[in-house]
């Protein structure tokens, strides 16, 4: 139970921080880097009870539903909208996906370009492929300490797309 307490504490520091960091900040500074095109777009975090931190994230900190990506039978991700370009993206945590932060997703208008751009400085980068019902275009990339970036460009009609155009 102590573990329990700690992590959501630190979750919830986690989350609170990103929150701040986004009213502080100008828009235009803290989404975007002036050389890339890259800006920080979501985190990823598998949990051990996806109702009960859902409930958590939108009745406690208030961030919006933004879209659930599912199979049928099988809960999906849900994306909760923290500001116009920044998101949660909140799963079930399971034997592959253990309770905790899985990834952090980098935001570019061009994924393709962006792919490019990392292999030509030395990174090892898949080709980017689509990501499903959510219509984004994806590809990862993993830094020297194992932690994974999940590179997403958001083509016009993409769940993620119609969210931020939809923000108010």
């Amino acid at each position: 139970m102590r573990s329990l307490v700690v992590y959501l504490r630190g979750l919830t520091l986690f989350v609170a921080g990103i929150v701040v960091g986004t009213v502080m900040m100008q828009p235009s500074a803290a989404q975007g880097n002036k050389t890339t095109g890259l800006r920080l777009n979501h985190v990823g975090i598998a949990v051990t009870n996806l109702q009960d931190s859902l409930n958590f994230y939108t009745k406690v900190m208030g961030f919006k539903v933004a879209y659930t990506n599912g199979t049928e039978g099988r809960p999906g991700n849900t994306f909760l909208q923290i500001s116009r370009d920044t998101f949660l993206e909140v799963a079930q945590a399971g034997a592959n996906a253990p309770a905790g932060i899985t990834h952090v997703g980098i935001g570019t208008e061009d994924a393709a370009s962006t792919v490019a751009q990392l292999r030509q400085a030395g990174a090892t980068v898949p080709d980017v492929r689509p990501g499903g019902p959510s219509g984004s275009l994806l590809s990862n990339v993993t830094d020297p300490n194992g932690i994974r970036f999940e590179l997403n460009e958001q083509p016009a009609g993409s769940l993620m797309r119609k969210a931020i155009e939809s923000w108010k």
